[in-house]
């Protein structure tokens, strides 16, 4: 039997770190990048339209795992703000599609730029050494997600 490399104290106690800084990571990237304060459900509704093209409301409640009803909520504030728009179902005239509009685009690709400049900002502060550290975890922890 192979004996671990880590004690499990030690082992648990990195795992504990790990994940809590990656969970900062993702919250401050998620709050660098959603200066329009949009929910989760919201962004992954947006993100899902944006991979996936026009759906409609049950195919999209469906896809997200929610209730029609919830997804209505959801998609009427975001087409309030302009980030989706109705079109007409090409085969069946009763359903609606809703698609991302191009403000929802220009806002998904501001989202981007803001989390890229908050990290890149982030990381030109490092020493370094630091750098160097970081640059070469990330393999690492490819690896980790990976397996």
């Amino acid at each position: 039997m192979k004996k671990p490399a880590h004690s499990e104290a030690a082992l648990q106690a990195a795992v504990t770190e790990l994940s809590l800084a990656v969970g900062q990571i993702i919250r401050r990237l998620r709050t660098e990048g959603n200066p329009d304060a949009l929910n989760l459900s919201q962004l992954g509704t947006l993100a899902r339209l944006d991979k996936n093209g026009p759906m409609t409301n049950a195919d999209l409640a469906r896809t997200e795992s929610m209730k029609p009803q919830s997804m209505n909520t959801i998609l009427a504030g975001l087409e309030q703000e302009g980030f989706v728009e109705r079109r007409p179902h090409p085969t069946d005239g009763r359903q609606i599609l809703f698609a991302i509009s191009s403000a929802g685009h220009e806002m998904r690709r501001q989202r981007g730029i803001a989390k890229r400049n908050w990290m890149t900002a982030a990381m030109s502060e490092l020493e370094p050494e630091e750098f160097k550290t970081l640059v070469a975890a990330i393999p690492l922890i490819r690896r980790l997600v990976g397996s």
